[in-house]
């Protein structure tokens, strides 16, 4: 399945072979069911892109018709079918979540009035809260939870790019944006409003020497929004970075160690 993926990504006029439109389809489906993912993790605990799967999401927009979906009173004109069968999958979706058909959603998910776009994996017990958005092929761990408006940025191309990843137990705050490829690691806890892109600058205060990371938070980091002076031509100004301030204290009870680093670094969610 993989060579007549990338065979039909090197040449075009493929897509018109059955062979080549049974081969896209058969990889939307098991991205649909988990079986395959666009990227996951090794047992170093890195992360790995598979490629040759995000060629194929690519590749499934042209072979899909554009066609009138209504639902109830609602009326939808798109060429992507919507996930059904919730009830046998375990998640339970509220009026007016939408995941796309080629996205995985795990057992024991809720999804709040929200959007799951293709491609993306969405782990067990994961909370996707309102009007929060999971762009195309970001990975979201599970017990990880997506507070109301939280943007997860897409990935498709370019095709090595990485895309945004929430590890497990993670919460992410209010209004927060991780994009371009940005990975929170395993219970790291995001306050309202923080930012992240691959060039924001997330500093280490939480001792006296100071720590810089880009594109990456460390396990179990407390991070708020904060910024820093940068000189320019027509003067200083403050730019946007993210604050790692502490650290949530390892424990078996993860609700109870969320609540307790809240309340101790007063953080706002």
């Amino acid at each position: 399945m993989r060579s007549i993926i990338e065979n039909t990504w090197e040449n075009r006029e493929l897509l018109q072979n059955k062979e080549s439109i049974q081969a896209i389809n058969q990889v939307i489906e098991d991205l649909d069911k988990g079986i395959l993912r666009v990227a996951e993790p090794n047992d170093n605990g890195d992360w790995i892109v598979n490629e040759w799967v995000k060629k194929a999401v690519i590749l499934y927009f042209p072979i899909r018709q554009m066609e009138t979906i209504e639902l109830g009173p609602f009326e939808f004109y798109d060429k992507m079918a919507l996930k059904k069968n919730y009830k046998n999958l375990g998640v339970r979706v509220v009026p007016h979540a939408i995941a796309r058909y080629g996205s995985f959603i795990a057992s024991g998910v809720i999804l709040m009035p929200s959007y799951v776009n293709i491609g993306a994996y969405v782990d067990h017990r994961t909370m996707v809260d309102t009007w929060a958005t999971v762009g195309s092929c970001a990975q979201i761990g599970s017990d990880v939870h997506l507070s109301g408006g939280v943007g997860i940025g897409g990935v498709l191309e370019p095709l090595q790019a990485s895309p945004v990843i929430i590890e497990d137990g993670a919460f992410v705050g209010s209004r927060c944006i991780v994009v371009e490829g940005v990975r929170v690691g395993k219970e790291a806890v995001l306050g309202a409003n923080v930012v992240l892109t691959k060039s924001t600058k997330i500093i280490d205060v939480s001792s006296k020497e100071k720590k810089e990371y880009q594109g990456f938070i460390p396990n179990r980091s407390v991070v708020i929004p904060g910024s820093y002076s940068k000189q320019f031509p027509a003067g200083e100004y403050q730019v946007p970075c993210a604050l790692i301030i502490g650290k949530r204290k390892e424990s078996t009870d993860l609700k109870t160690s969320l609540n307790d680093v809240l309340r101790q670094y007063q953080i706002a969610v």
